[in-house]
Order: C-alpha cells, then structure tokens, then sequence
C-alpha cells in the first residue's frame, strides 16, 4: 500500500540530512538544520510509525552478498490467483521486490542470482508456482540512475 502521509519542507530537510550522514543522531540533525531536538525526534518518530522511512535495505548491494546478477521478471498470472503467487513470490529468497502492473503482465518481479544458471533455476521455480502462465526475463546490464530520492527531497525542501 502507498504512503498516504505527506511531507513538509521540514520533513524532507531531516530526511536530506539523514541521507547525508545516515548515523547522525537527533541533536547532530538539530544543530545541522538550526531546529530543536524535540522537533527532529518527533518527527523521525512520526516518520518511522508512518511508512515514510523504510528499511535500511535499499541501501545493501545484493553482489556484496554473492548475487552480482540482477533481472526484472514480468509475470502474468491467473487473476484470482494473484494474491497466492505474491505469497509464494516472498518466499523466494531471491525476490527483492513485487509490483502489481497494470496492462498485458500482472507483476514485475525483481530478482537477484549469483550466476546465470542461477537465474534459470530462480525462473523455473516462477513459472512453478501455481498460478503462474506466462513469465519473460531481462537481464539487468547496467544502473544508468540508481535508486534515489534526493532531488524529490531536495524540491519538497524548498517549499
């Protein structure tokens, strides 16, 4: 489900100096950004209760965990079954992420592996699920434009 919460430009001043020093307490985020350390705590509370701050996740590099491999698998799957393959595609190890899609495919599935064999046998074990009709692979060659939030950030700052 999306975030519903908004960010103001106090917000999105926290959360540009979190991503800089992402170890920085509430008093060094205070004295960088000139606000109170009750104001900086009670909003990263209010963030982390919210689901405008997520895992720490996003920032590990899946290759320093042996899987340099990355692909983006569409699945389009029986409709009333949905809910079931998103269930067995968290069981895989190997599944970083599930989007829902709208159009010809019914998922994007973002997967690791450590080998291209890998990668076959992570594709079987998709198309195995009960549920799944049809999947096609692309092998990720290259980041053009990593993940990132800090230009969003930094305009939402401004306002």
């Amino acid at each position: 489900m999306p975030s519903t919460q908004r960010l103001d430009a106090t917000d999105a001043r926290i959360l540009l100096a979190l991503g800089r020093n992402p170890r920085a307490t509430a008093v060094a985020l205070a004295d960088e950004l000139g606000l109170s350390r009750n104001t900086v705590q009670s909003r990263l509370a209010r963030l982390e209760q919210g689901d405008a701050l997520r895992s720490a996740e996003h920032r590990i590099d899946p290759a320093a965990l042996g899987y340099p491999l990355t692909a983006f698998v569409t699945v389009q799957a029986r409709q009333r079954l949905l809910d079931e393959v998103g269930r067995a595609l968290a069981a895989v190890p190997e599944v970083l992420q599930v989007r829902g899609l709208t159009g010809a495919q019914d998922l994007l599935v973002h997967v690791v592996a450590t080998d291209a064999d890998d990668l076959y046998r992570i594709a079987g074990e998709i198309l195995e699920i009960p549920g799944v009709e049809r999947t096609n692979n692309a092998l990720v060659m290259r980041e053009m434009v990593p993940y990132r939030l800090t230009p969003l950030l930094e305009r939402a700052a401004q306002r």
